[in-house]
């Protein structure tokens, strides 16, 4: 299958998702909503909150990832970013009397941000293989480093997990997190750090960026 194929794949069953569970965990493929806290509170390590920041929540899904920030406290801008419209639709309309909140679904009108975050956008990779699934990750990895100033995270589904579970789950793309973290290391700063111990099958990884 080509990567195309598996991209057109992955809308179809992001907005089948959306559709039959709504605005909520679940309509982003979570497992539900502890599962998806946890996750939030390993990529927003990477943020300094002592100061203002823009933030961008590449693959936003209906923008859980403004609520968490919000309870927080914390003073900041967000615009989610996804690339399916009815994401974005719903991510306004949860977000309306919010006026630090901006959705798209246009990549071209993102700008440069202080930090951004990307969460689970990268475990499905449907019927395309785990290489082409890495040739897609990879340039992925290329343009959030070049929209975020201060740094970005992001995480994905590990290797290390259960091995009866991946066998039972071709679907899902278990990456080798020593392979990102490397890639990162050498590509995007001296200041990396992989997130392997908060007990999901998955891993987290922060760049900061030096200055």
């Amino acid at each position: 299958m080509s990567l195309e194929g598996a991209l057109q794949e992955y809308k179809a069953y992001f907005e089948d998702k959306l559709e039959q569970y709504g605005a909520v965990p679940e309509g982003v493929d979570y497992n539900g909503r502890p599962a998806q806290q946890l996750r939030f509170e390993q990529l927003v390590r990477v943020i300094n909150p002592a100061h203002t920041f823009e933030l961008t929540d590449y693959g936003c899904g209906y923008g859980a990832l403004f609520e968490f920030l919000t309870q927080k406290g914390w003073t900041f801008t967000y615009c989610g970013y996804d690339m399916l419209e009815k994401m974005v639709v719903a991510g306004r309309e949860a977000h309306r009397d919010y006026p630090n909140a901006t959705f798209t679904d246009d990549e071209k009108t993102l700008r440069p941000c202080d930090y951004l975050l990307a969460g689970a956008i990268f475990n499905n990779k449907f019927k395309a293989t785990a290489a082409e699934w890495r040739d897609h990750v990879l340039p992925e990895l290329d343009k959030m480093n070049r929209l975020a100033r201060s740094g970005f995270a992001f995480n994905m589904l590990s290797n290390y997990s259960d091995p009866a579970r991946i066998a039972e789950r071709p679907d899902l793309y278990f990456a080798d997190p020593l392979l990102y973290f490397d890639y990162c290391k050498r590509n995007f700063s001296r200041d990396v750090a992989l997130l392997h111990d908060y007990g999901l099958y998955d891993f987290t990884i922060l760049v900061r960026k030096l200055g």
